[in-house]
């Protein structure tokens, strides 16, 4: 079965040639669970098979470009230029996320902060 399903994804992204796409219905195979809606699949997935396969192999080699240098038989530069390309397309999650609206209106409360700043602060977390 898992190799069906490696040979749909590999379809899928060659289908959909790096084009955004929405998933509109996930099942969960061993639980005979549907969901509905429209689901944007996260950036990796929308990479294509062959980027997917180098971004793998970069995990695997911790990071080593000297180690996916003898992988790929390239150059340094020929592997920088690639996760160049690749990080170039990846949406990256904002990893340091404002204070929690709890925060922001307890600093408010106690008058650290204006209405207004409140406001700005409240509006980044939207």
């Amino acid at each position: 079965m898992i190799k069906k399903d490696i040979q749909d994804w590999h379809e899928l992204t060659r289908l959909t040639a790096g084009r955004d796409f929405v998933v509109e219905r996930v099942r969960l195979a061993d639980k005979g669970i549907a969901i509905e809606g429209a689901f944007a699949p996260p950036s990796l997935a929308r990479l294509t098979a062959e980027d997917q396969v180098f971004v793998a192999a970069f995990v695997r080699a911790h990071g080593s470009i000297k180690e996916m240098e003898q992988v790929f038989g390239v150059s340094y530069p020929t592997i920088k230029a690639r996760l160049s390309r690749i990080a170039a397309g990846l949406e990256f999650v904002d990893t340091s996320p404002g204070p929690a609206r709890s925060e922001v209106l307890e600093r408010l409360a106690i008058g650290e902060i204006t209405a207004d700043q409140a406001i700005a602060e409240l509006e980044i977390q939207s």
